[in-house]
């Protein structure tokens, strides 16, 4: 037998070390629907978000202090008064700027870069591949070592931000128990906050990265048995950080939705106390 090319390894389902089948797969089971239902997922939060953030009218709930996430922080003269806790140092934005673009660009970087929505958009969008399998129509492989992929590799830096952003949320949060009369008070709109930031801390935390924070580099567990604990709660965190991942993209739109209901007049917040 003749010995495969030197590169044979990234020549995909051209390997000659693929078996040659003429069907893309064998399976009979409705593969192509977890990819397909992925995609469309994916698609309407990016959609939704993406209107959102650009529209700039009810996002923020002054009575009651809502801030939605997607203007959290807002720092610029454009903010409506009263939304911006952290000052304005930046002057007035353009339209075509959301208010909140300092801190999106890296959030979307912390999204794309986690390792299980590359396996979700990798498959879903990319196909590759698709489904277990199920050959891929890509002739090469690189895998993540070119542009734009190459970028993954940064996971870790866009973690370290997300942590600063989910503590800006926290601070959003705590502000919500506000009242009607500037005392304090708990509203639907502060229970959905707080419940938001509690499951974005949830899914931030489970991420690899995280993981890799607290017990990478270790030799011995036994030597560092704080590190090794917290190693252990992430790493159950990390076993869910799937569900997660999907959770908080709902909750997201449910807090902002829910945002954009009140400061509209639309829906008045359900008071619990005061």
């Amino acid at each position: 037998m003749s010995a495969p090319p030197k590169n044979s390894e990234n020549l995909g389902v051209a390997s000659p070390r693929r078996a040659r089948i003429a069907e893309r797969t064998l399976r009979t089971d409705r593969w192509w629907q977890a990819p397909l239902l992925t995609a469309l997922g994916l698609a309407a939060f990016v959609i939704y978000a993406s209107i959102r953030s650009w529209v700039r009218t009810a996002y923020f709930a002054e009575e009651y202090h809502y801030l939605t996430p997607f203007y959290s922080p807002c720092l610029s003269d454009s903010c409506v008064p009263g939304s911006s806790d952290f000052g304005t140092p930046i002057g007035e934005l353009p339209m075509i700027i959301p208010l909140g673009f300092l801190v999106l660009p890296f959030l979307l970087g912390f999204r794309l870069t986690c390792y299980y929505y590359r396996k979700a958009y990798y498959r879903s969008i990319w196909f590759s591949p698709p489904a277990c399998a199920v050959a891929e129509p890509h002739r090469t492989y690189t895998g993540e070592t070119r542009l734009p992929l190459i970028v993954q590799n940064v996971h870790r830096y866009f973690f370290y931000v997300a942590v600063i952003v989910s503590l800006i949320n926290t601070y959003d949060a705590i502000r919500a128990f506000h009242g009607a009369d500037g005392g304090f008070g708990i509203g639907l709109g502060t229970l959905i906050l707080v419940g938001n930031v509690i499951l974005l801390w949830a899914y931030t935390v489970s991420c690899h990265s995280c993981r890799h924070v607290v017990g990478g580099r270790l030799t011995h567990f036994s030597k560092h048995p704080v590190r090794y604990w917290l190693w252990t709660q992430v790493s159950k965190l990390n076993a869910r950080h799937m569900q997660l991942a999907w959770t908080t993209l709902a909750t997201l739109m449910i807090t902002d939705f829910y945002v954009m209901l009140v400061s509209s007049g639309t829906l008045s917040d359900l008071r619990l106390i005061n």
